[in-house]
């Protein structure tokens, strides 16, 4: 994968550069924010890692300018700023992701091969199976050993990302991400509460569960104990 990191502070820069390097991915950086834009706009990349405060163009008009060019490369925004709404302003700015500082390099790496596999096409997969749970996406239609489960729409595309994910723990860092299109952590108790309406609805009343919680990881779909 290819990384441009931009970023005016040269041993951050350096470091990442190094750190990205070590884990398999080519990277290249620039110093300031003009530099940036070019590289961004010209070079073949993956993902950019944009910081928000540059020299001579800063992040956010970076990112705004790449969007009106027509460049859709994912981007994560590193910033010292990060109250909610300057989270916000990153995010409809164009950004696809976003960073406070200071982070830890193993979450910085992971939120850039999550943009990575965004990019890439999902299998136009039409109807999921787990157990005798069937989902099918064309008629927006849910049964269990035959049993229609009347679902609304967020309860829908919950149980989609959890069948398209069967067998593997789902984080609620990703259930927000791609369930709710938030990309920071608002504090509520949205996703226990759609997961227990959700439970109530596939699981009551038959033998076996097929929702299950992973303490301190997530949720998993799979048919069997767990």
């Amino acid at each position: 994968m290819r990384v441009l990191v931009i970023e005016d502070d040269r041993e951050t820069a350096q470091f990442l550069l190094k750190a990205l390097k070590e884990s398999g991915h080519n990277s290249d950086t620039a110093s300031d924010g003009e530099t940036g834009f070019s590289m961004a706009r010209d070079g073949n990349y993956e993902v950019l890692v944009v910081d928000r405060m540059l020299p001579m163009r800063d992040g956010l008009s970076i990112i705004e300018g790449l969007r009106r060019e027509g460049v859709q490369t994912p981007v994560l925004i590193l910033s010292a700023l990060g109250s909610v709404d300057d989270r916000v302003k990153g995010l409809r700015a164009g950004g696809d992701d976003y960073l406070t500082k200071p982070y830890a390099f193993s979450e910085l790496l992971a939120r850039i091969e999550a943009l990575s596999r965004r990019k890439e096409p999902e299998a136009q997969t039409t109807r999921y199976v787990v157990g005798d749970l069937v989902l099918d996406r064309l008629s927006h239609k849910v049964t269990r050993a035959g049993e229609n489960i009347p679902l609304q729409a967020r309860e829908f595309r919950l149980l989609e990302y959890l069948m398209r994910h069967a067998g593997q723990v789902v984080t609620r860092t990703m259930l927000l991400e791609h369930v709710w299109d938030y990309h920071f952590d608002p504090q509520t108790n949205v996703i226990d509460v759609h997961i227990s309406r959700l439970r109530s609805k596939i699981d009551k009343g038959f033998s076996r569960p097929l929702l299950h919680t992973v303490r301190g990881a997530g949720y998993v779909v799979r048919d069997g104990d767990g």
